[in-house]
């Protein structure tokens, strides 16, 4: 199996025959956007704008009523860019290729038909073994946006959606400061003759990072945790000025985090439940009407006290501080978010029309082979056959017996 594996991986490597050959095979598509049914998920995968030059491409784009309601996109706006507006969720469904942001619900993979191509979020850790089985049952192709990356190896959504979750915390913070919300009344950062607002920030990866950046341009005293040297000292580079890092050591921590008036807590686990770092006893010596804004609740939390809240209910305060524990806070800016995630999704799907279809781009281009999970019904992510307990396919191999 390997050695056919080898065969596959070479031939990937010089596709240059197929190129020429795909360069005649334009073809049109029909691409579908359902209205999204995740809790308060707000996003769409595509902006009007977007779906103006896919239409300008010879793609069809079906798009169902209200679905852009949530990142105040309406459906006027679509329609004026040549989107059709289907108010019936089945004839969305017949589309070739359906791009959503949340995994798909038992109910639409129903209404999905056999060989359809679907985009959208598969997170692996809510995913039914029905579910995945019914997928395989009618041959789709499914790629996952968190395995997704870009030109130079990045996960390009995870990035983009760090990025926004990284900067919109300090801003979420800077409000339940004030005394709108019952806060201690503070301007985040600071002014001449009054000291400035402390962050404290556990975590240098992406989130952390920009989270890091936001605070610095609003005038924060910011402090930077992680385990990793590595990425402490990335982060001191990528900013470009000098802030307080230090690796996690319980005494330093702890003092940092009962003075502090912000903690962000921005720790991802790579498998599993993101470590719990900070004890109840540490929280409950905080300063009152302190702020912390768990970023990472969908992995379990940073916190010993935290637990799940909403966008309608964000916020509950334990010891009289104040606890933001919403899992996506992107979706609190979900007009940003789209303008992210358009940039990404809309060259992909020009791509897959210029070159013939999904096959081809999966042939040509690593990042979004990357991203495939199914392959016309074939289980191909390991983590995933691993999990089900179900013989991974060779996408490779899959792809090349299918030229």
């Amino acid at each position: 199996m390997s050695e056919l594996s080898d065969i596959a991986k070479q031939a990937l490597m010089q596709p240059q025959e197929a190129m020429l050959e795909v360069k005649s095979r334009k073809n049109s598509l029909h691409i579908g956007i359902p209205k999204e049914t995740s809790f308060q998920e707000n996003r769409i995968a595509l902006t009007p704008l977007s779906v103006a030059l896919l239409v300008n491409n010879g793609h069809q784009v079906v798009l169902e009523a209200g679905a852009g309601d949530g990142a105040n996109f309406s459906d006027k706006d679509y329609s004026e860019q040549g989107a059709q507006i289907i108010y019936d969720k089945k004839e969305i469904f017949k589309s070739d290729i359906i791009i959503k942001i949340g995994p798909p619900t038992q109910e639409e993979i129903n209404l999905m038909k056999p060989g359809q191509v679907l985009f959208s979020t598969l997170q692996m850790a809510s995913l039914k073994a029905e579910s995945l089985e019914a997928m395989m049952k009618k041959k789709i192709t499914a790629l996952s946006y968190e395995y997704l990356r870009d030109e130079g190896g990045i996960l390009s959504v995870i990035r983009s959606m760090s990025e926004i979750v990284g900067a919109t915390s300090i801003l979420i913070a800077a409000e339940y400061l004030s005394n709108v919300f019952d806060g201690k009344g503070l301007m985040l950062g600071g002014i001449t003759g009054v000291p400035p607002t402390e962050i404290v920030i556990l975590g240098a990866g992406t989130v952390g990072e920009y989270a890091a950046r936001t605070a610095i341009a609003l005038g924060a005293e910011v402090k930077v945790f992680d385990s990793s040297l590595y990425k402490l000292r990335r982060l001191q580079n990528n900013i470009g000025s000098k802030v307080f890092t230090s690796v996690i050591q319980p005494i330093v921590l702890n003092k940092a985090i009962t003075t502090c008036d912000v903690v962000i807590g921005a720790i991802r686990s790579t498998n599993g439940r993101s470590p719990c770092l900070i004890a109840e006893e540490t929280v409950s010596k905080m300063k009152p009407n302190s702020v912390i804004i768990d970023v990472s609740i969908d992995q379990g939390g940073c916190f010993e006290t935290s637990k799940i809240t909403n966008h309608t209910h964000p916020v509950f305060r334990k010891y009289d501080v104040i606890h933001y524990c919403v899992p996506n806070i992107a979706s609190r800016v979900a007009r940003t978010a789209t303008y992210a995630l358009t940039n990404i999704f809309t060259p992909i799907l020009v791509d897959i029309g210029e070159k013939g279809g999904i096959k081809n781009v999966i042939w040509e281009r690593p990042g979004v082979r990357n991203a495939i999970y199914l392959y016309q019904g074939h289980l191909t992510n390991k983590h995933l056959a691993e999990r089900f307990n179900i013989p991974p396919k060779d996408l490779e191999l899959l792809i090349v017996s299918n030229r």
